[in-house]
């Protein structure tokens, strides 16, 4: 059980909160867990929703943003992102069950998104300060400068979602993916 209420439906949360879920169920035909947590503040369901959309503009293709939401979710430990985005990885992003588990592991399976995903792996355990060897290594890669900060960015969204999920241990409502367990 959360150890933070969520409210139980788009009616139950704040009111300013709710035109955001109500854009969020449009969207996913759902309001999964983590939305209405982060519901109960107005603020930060806009911060969350507005950073999100805005990467989503970004030049970053979408099963590069699910690799590294894979690899940032294990290794902070949370099995919400984690449930989350192997789900989204799987049917969204249309991964395979081995690609998943390369991005569990801080890898990837494709040689250009192999660059991006070790280096969101090394910013999340470096926090932030990796060396010049990395931002080389990411532009050999093909990576421009747009690109560099688009992936902190999404390291810093990603670890903003584990962890107020690891605080708030919030209720998984996605099949059930465990840190620390990858094949």
């Amino acid at each position: 059980m959360s150890r933070l209420p969520i409210p139980a439906t788009i009616a139950d949360a704040p009111a300013a909160s709710r035109p955001l879920l109500e854009a969020v169920n449009k969207q996913l035909g759902v309001v999964p867990n983590l939305f209405r947590l982060v519901a109960t503040s107005p603020a930060a369901l806009e911060g969350y929703l507005g950073l999100s959309g805005a990467l989503g503009k970004g030049t970053l293709p979408a099963q590069t943003r699910e690799r590294i939401a894979l690899a940032v979710a294990e290794i902070n430990g949370c099995d919400y992102c984690l449930s989350a985005h192997s789900y989204l990885a799987k049917n969204l992003a249309k991964l395979d069950p081995a690609e998943i588990t390369a991005n569990r592991m801080g890898t990837s399976n494709d040689p250009k998104a192999d660059a991006a995903v070790r280096f969101a792996a090394k910013v999340v355990r470096d926090r932030g300060h990796v060396g010049e060897d990395a931002l080389k290594t990411l532009r050999s890669a093909g990576y421009d400068d747009a690109q560099v900060i688009e992936i902190v960015l999404h390291v810093a969204l990603n670890t903003w979602t584990n962890y107020i999920n690891s605080v708030a241990a919030t209720d998984i409502d996605f099949p059930l993916v465990t840190a620390g367990k990858a094949a």
